[in-house]
């Protein structure tokens, strides 16, 4: 569905057990119910349901573009030995070959809770010019992480998996999804109450990884390249781009940590006007403020931006 370009392979922390006979008590190691998750927001959402009964590794490096991901030999041997994968069907090709191939215990594909939808139609324009998008894309936007209401779906579904995996542990799984989209609820609020008045509903980004963020707030996303962060945009687009700012007004541009800011920075620079970052968390730095404080981050990007009283 996506382009995928460097191999960057990702290892795990530490190989997993696989599950043991039927007693799923004794699935996991020492270091608890091993789970890969295929990307940072998932692995995040894992994390905070499994809290310290498992043990969350990432198959995407920090740093690296999600689209582009490869996976080692060893890698594609620790897809069958984790306990539960969880992955994003349709996002990153060799996961998804990894997960029929290894064919795990326990996969959780939360495309199937996350209600996913087609990309914007400047974004789909956009990957239409590529010739795999049809194959590689489907014309669905993956970035369902930004819209905490559907992360709360995914968290749910992990602790429903995990009390599959482990189920004398399932009611603090549940309990533990409870708290998160609980949380993500109180985000959701924060950020309805901050984008309600402001000069500009126009948000200008370097990718379109924000449609279900800008949906959910009654903003537009304008985007300079499709859905891949790595894709050139062609002279019509950046034109297009270009007259969106001058006609209305917009004061800001987004760049992102991993998207080429080039083009971005000279559309400000022509049109007299801020540059601003957005991290659509796709990927993450383990070291680096968590999903909760990125996302505020990005609060205080937008409203500056957009003018927002």
């Amino acid at each position: 569905m996506f382009r995928r370009r460097a191999a960057l392979p990702a290892l795990l922390a530490a190989s997993a057990l696989t599950l043991a006979g039927c007693g799923a008590s004794s699935a996991g190691s020492d270091d608890g119910i091993q789970v890969l998750a295929s990307i940072y927001p998932l692995a995040y959402a894992a994390e905070r349901v499994g809290g310290d009964l498992v043990s969350v590794s990432t198959a995407t490096p920090a740093g690296t573009d999600p689209h582009s991901v490869e996976l080692s030999p060893r890698q594609l041997r620790d897809v069958g030995d984790a306990d539960l994968v969880v992955y994003l069907g349709g996002f990153q090709a060799a996961v998804d070959e990894a997960v029929s191939e290894r064919a795990p215990d326990h996969a959780l594909d939360v495309a199937t809770v996350a209600d996913l939808q087609p990309l914007p139609a400047g974004a789909a324009d956009e990957h239409a010019d590529d010739e795999h998008a049809d194959d590689e894309h489907g014309g669905l936007d993956p970035h369902f992480w930004l819209d905490t209401e559907r992360l709360a779906a995914a968290a749910r579904a992990i602790a429903d998996d995990l009390a599959r995996v482990d189920p004398d542990h399932a009611q603090t799984y549940r309990a533990n999804a409870g708290v998160l989209a609980d949380e993500l609820a109180a985000l959701d609020d924060e950020y309805a109450a901050a984008l309600t008045t402001c000069d500009s509903d126009v948000v200008v980004t370097s990718h379109a990884a924000f449609g279900y963020l800008t949906e959910r707030y009654g903003l537009r996303q304008v985007s300079v390249s499709g859905i891949d962060p790595e894709g050139e945009p062609s002279p019509a687009r950046i034109r297009a781009v270009r007259e969106t700012i001058a006609d209305l007004g917009v004061t800001a541009v987004f760049t992102e940590p991993l998207a080429d800011p080039a083009v971005a920075a000279t559309l400000a620079e022509d049109l007299g006007v801020d540059v601003l970052q957005l991290d659509p968390l796709d990927s993450h730095d383990p070291d680096a403020p968590d999903y909760r404080e990125v996302m505020a981050t990005n609060l205080d990007a937008l409203r500056t931006g957009l003018g927002c009283a």
